[in-house]
């Protein structure tokens, strides 16, 4: 997935069992973010940072939507712990985050390894990739604020 190309229309099935697509979200922008688990360290700053700043974003016109590979259950579970009320993808096939590009081999405290690659998509209200935000460039604690500063 590049700057300019589309999302796919079928995201896959949230936590809650429904089918998210990207034409659910016409008219509005879209933080689409991958993430390596939930309930680990970085995964849960990084989704509680975009819950905190859900309405900020949602005056911006964004809609925020995670996946991760992790089964529909513990994603429920993740959500409801944290108080996550948007969509989380339980992409267990790894279909979408091999769309988008973000699953791959990456190095992880010296060893490689294949997984997803944490990268935040800005999709715009048409479902146009406006900007990817890499591994590098997040920083998880404060990534709500990132993209309120762009």
């Amino acid at each position: 997935m590049n700057v300019g190309d589309k999302i796919p229309e079928v995201l896959g099935i949230d936590q809650h069992g429904n089918e998210i697509k990207a034409s659910d979200f016409k008219g509005r922008k879209i933080v689409l973010y991958s993430y390596p688990r939930a309930n680990t360290p970085g995964c849960t700053a990084e989704a509680c940072s975009l819950q905190a700043h859900k309405e900020e974003l949602a005056a911006q016109g964004y809609a925020i939507i995670g996946v991760s590979k992790d089964k529909q259950e513990a994603q429920a579970k993740f959500a409801e712990k944290y108080g996550l009320d948007f969509p989380l993808i339980a992409d267990t096939s790894t279909e979408l985050l091999q769309q988008l590009g973000c699953w791959g081999e990456k190095v992880a405290c010296g060893r490689r390894t294949i997984g997803i690659i944490r990268t935040t998509y800005l999709v715009n209200e048409d479902g146009v990739v406006e900007r990817i935000m890499g591994p590098k460039e997040i920083k998880t604690k404060i990534h709500a604020e990132q993209i309120l500063a762009l």
